[in-house]
Order: C-alpha cells, then sequence, then structure tokens
C-alpha cells in the first residue's frame, strides 16, 4: 500500500468512526428518553392513586407483552426502573443528563440516592470529573460527598454552589478536599513508617490519584525548600488543574496536632513566593493523618479563608456502617459550628 493509499484508508476510517460515536451518543440519548417516558406514562396514566399490589400486576402484565414483542429489555424489573426514573427526575433533568451523554446505567444508580442535593452532586463531579458507571459507583459506595466540606453546610448554601458548578464549571476547594481518604490500594503493613506511606503512594500514583481526584498532577516527591540556610522537603507535590493550584501534602503518623499547621503555611508561603506562576491561585496544603481528631479536622475544612485542609486516610477499608456513624457525626458538629457562628454574629 503507497502512502496515497495509506492516507485515503485512515481518512475514511476516520469519518467511519466519528460516525460511529455520533450514532452510540444519539441511541444512548434516545433509549435514556425512552425509558424515562415509559416510566412516566405508566406512573401517570396506570399507577396514579393506585394500590400499590394492582400496579405491580399491570405491571407485570405490561411487560410479559412488551418482552414479547421487544425481547428481555422490557421486563417487569426493567420497568420498575423506568417508574422510578420518572418519579426521582423531572423531564428538565433528564434532558440535561442526556446532554452530558449519561448513560442508562449513570441514570440507574444516580436514582437509588434519595437526598435531592446529594443526588446533584454526584452528577455534576461525575460530569465535571468524566467518571464511567463503575467509578460512580465506587464513588457513592465510598460515600464521597459526607466526606466533602460542602456537605457540613447549610442546604441553601451547598444549592448555590452546585448551582455555580453547574453553571462555571469551576470547582472550588471544599467540593476538591474531602474529610478522610480511602488509601487501602497502597497495600501497606499494619505497621509502617511515613517514608513507606510516601513510597507506596508514589508507586501506585494512578490509583492514589483516582482518590484523590482526576484533575490531580503529581509533580514530584520530597521537593526541598530553603528557609535562612535550613533544608525542609514536602513529603508530594501536586497541580491541581480546575483550582489552578499547586497542592503540598504532608503526611503524618497519629493525630493532627496544630505545629503541623504552622509548617505547612510555610511551605505554602515560600511556594507562593517561589513556585507559583503567573495565572495560578495560591498554593494550598493538605496535612493528611492517620487518625482522626474530628473537631479539629472539621474547624479546619470549614474555615474557607484558610489554604490548609486537614483529612484523616484509612489503609485499609473502614466498616460501612461506622464510617457512615462517624460522617453523620462530622457532620452535625460542622453544621452546629455554622449555627453557633451566625448566634455569635448577631
Amino acid at each position: 500500500m503507497n502512502l496515497q493509499e495509506s492516507a485515503l484508508f485512515k481518512d475514511v476510517c476516520g469519518i467511519i468512526n466519528a460516525s460511529r460515536n455520533r450514532l452510540a451518543v444519539y441511541v444512548n440519548s434516545e433509549m435514556c428518553l425512552t425509558k424515562w417516558y415509559v416510566g412516566k406514562r405508566i406512573k401517570e396514566d396506570v399507577l396514579y392513586n393506585q394500590r400499590a399490589e394492582y400496579g405491580k400486576q399491570i405491571v407485570k402484565k405490561l411487560a410479559a407483552r412488551l418482552t414479547e414483542i421487544y425481547g428481555s429489555g422490557w421486563s417487569d424489573r426493567s420497568l420498575l426502573h423506568c417508574i422510578r426514573a420518572a418519579y426521582t427526575f423531572t423531564e428538565d433533568e433528564i434532558v440535561y443528563a442526556v446532554r452530558r451523554q449519561f448513560s442508562w446505567t449513570h441514570i440507574r444508580s444516580l436514582m437509588f440516592i434519595e437526598d435531592p442535593l446529594k443526588r446533584q452532586f454526584y452528577m455534576e463531579m461525575c460530569r465535571i470529573e468524566h467518571w464511567d458507571t463503575r467509578t460512580l459507583d465506587a464513588k457513592i459506595e465510598s460515600q464521597l460527598f459526607e466526606r466533602t466540606a460542602i456537605s457540613r453546610k447549610p442546604e441553601d448554601l451547598i444549592k448555590q454552589e452546585l448551582s455555580e458548578l453547574k453553571e462555571t464549571n469551576i470547582l472550588n476547594p471544599d467540593l476538591v478536599f474531602r474529610s478522610s481518604y480511602f488509601l487501602d490500594m497502597l497495600g501497606l503493613p499494619n505497621v509502617f513508617s511515613e517514608k513507606d506511606l510516601e513510597s507506596a503512594i508514589v508507586s501506585q500514583m494512578q490509583d492514589f490519584i483516582c482518590e484523590m481526584g482526576t484533575d490531580f498532577a503529581f509533580l514530584g516527591r520530597q521537593k526541598r525548600i530553603t528557609v535562612d540556610a535550613v533544608d525542609y522537603y514536602i513529603d508530594l507535590l501536586f497541580y491541581h488543574r480546575s483550582l489552578r493550584r499547586l497542592v503540598a501534602i504532608d503526611l503524618k503518623l497519629g493525630k493532627f496536632k496544630p505545629e503541623y499547621e504552622g509548617q505547612m503555611r510555610l511551605y505554602l508561603r515560600y511556594l507562593d513566593k517561589n513556585d507559583r506562576k503567573d495565572g495560578e491561585e495560591s498554593p494550598i496544603g493538605l496535612i493528611l493523618c492517620s487518625e482522626g481528631n474530628t473537631e479539629h479536622i472539621e474547624y479546619l475544612m470549614l474555615d474557607e479563608n484558610s489554604p490548609i485542609k486537614v483529612a484523616q486516610y484509612y489503609t485499609q477499608l473502614p466498616d460501612k456502617q461506622l464510617l457512615a456513624e462517624k460522617l453523620q457525626r462530622a457532620i452535625a458538629i460542622a453544621k452546629e459550628h455554622i449555627v453557633e457562628q451566625k448566634i455569635n454574629k448577631k
């Protein structure tokens, strides 16, 4: 095959692949909308004000007839998912999801989240970070929303920040940083040092970034900075593309101590003066501790003006129920703190 024939073959393949991609997007959109409209039709015209048992029988009979014509994709279970989607999403919301190329599997995962604000959080983060359905399910399972600072805020403020994210596509630190991180993928033993932890993170960087968030870019480890002829070393240095900020990460064994904050401020001031480039925001620091002291973490997470975040990391996945209880307690503490601040201002 000569060069001219190779170029022709490449161009034709490009045309076919582009057409296939457009067709796949179109088919996905139509399938999602079809299922929602089917659910809406059943919900409004068959199940409205009817007894639950009567409704189930109607759905079963309808599914049996549809399956005869259209195949197994219209089982009674599938119809129940369609109905749930119609109850969960408005027409505007389902059209928005389709335009963002969410698959029916995405929508099915989202519609089982009962809290509308939590569901909107996952929708926007899924859109911004381009999660596949497996990643979305993993984020929901790991209670990502409850681990972010935004969950600690009043509902009206959460609604406002999510609306801003939807309109501007700009993440803020409260959506990026969390109160705890799961580093079980590092495979660390029961006893390890800070150096062991750092080395494990570097060797498993792809998995670490997946837990941190897709916009993190790794810049280096043990970055040396010199102040008054004294050398200091930043454990890990990242850049967050959406925040347009350098992110310094300090790894600690045990609980957070106030002196860690002072050390991090020194790092951030140095980075701000010597490493920050034109167009970037000021650097931000994350102190990761192996044990959590809840109030310290909550107060530092909620201080929007602080460039320092503190979080606990787990090298083994915690019990899901215990984690849920801990996160709910943390959210309660944070919201009480906000109420106290409002009362004191008055």
